[in-house]
């Protein structure tokens, strides 16, 4: 796709990308869910090539599986995808938070603040999309303290690959107060310039998780790629 200028409206690859996107993600479109290209056009009234275009950038986050002759369906669950996914951010978010523990003012700290303050504001209205927004915030914030905003652009792919996940996890157990719990400890590390503290928390905040993959597997095992059952 060529760069477009700010002003520029944005195309309609975007709008069908980011509806679609905010389907599967909040699980409207659920793990094998078939969708249809034909479909989508006459939604947007649009060709199938924008469709066909946004698809295809949904099969780069792994959020579906686009088959030759055979329908398109919302992926399902890998164990080996999920497990891939953890260890790179892992990797990637253990040395940002090092970073960020030694780079951190007055300035830094304070950004940190405000995320919980506003995260501390959607938990009270009991609000989990916008805590998953947050999230992704509060960690951007992590990588620009770090001095290497970069980062946030593996950080953030990786977290789409399980951000459905997140969202079962979300809705079905309430665990934002733990979720920013963990964000409190890791924001008073960091600005506390305690690098070891800072990747201890962090590492904690990514296993977060491990439960709720467990849970679902068993609950909802149709969710997961049949290789995985």
């Amino acid at each position: 796709m060529q760069p477009t200028l700010a002003h520029e409206r944005r195309t309609t690859v975007d709008e069908i990308f980011d509806h679609l996107y905010g389907e599967i993600s909040s699980l409207r479109l659920r793990p094998g869910d078939r969708i249809s290209e034909a479909e989508i056009a006459a939604q947007f009234g649009v060709s199938r090539q924008p469709v066909r275009d946004a698809f295809t950038r949904l099969a780069n986050l792994d959020l579906l599986l686009i088959r030759p002759q055979r329908a398109t369906e919302v992926k399902r669950f890998s164990s080996r995808e999920i497990e891939k996914s953890r260890f790179v951010r892992a990797a990637v978010e253990a040395e940002v938070l090092r970073r960020a523990a030694r780079l951190c003012d007055a300035d830094g700290a304070g950004r940190l603040e405000s995320c919980l303050v506003e995260q501390r504001k959607v938990i009270a209205d009991g609000d989990f999309s916008a805590f998953g927004t947050l999230d992704y915030a509060f960690h951007k914030t992590l990588c620009d303290i770090a001095g290497v905003d970069f980062a946030f652009e593996v950080i953030s792919s990786e977290k789409a690959k399980v951000d459905r996940l997140c969202t079962l996890g979300l809705s079905k157990e309430d665990r934002m107060p733990q979720l920013l719990e963990d964000h409190e400890v890791i924001a008073a590390a960091i600005s506390a310039g305690d690098e070891e503290a800072a990747v201890k928390a962090g590492m904690l905040h990514l296993s977060r998780l491990d439960s709720t993959i467990e849970a679902i597997s068993k609950s909802n095992a149709n969710y997961f790629d049949p290789e995985d059952r």
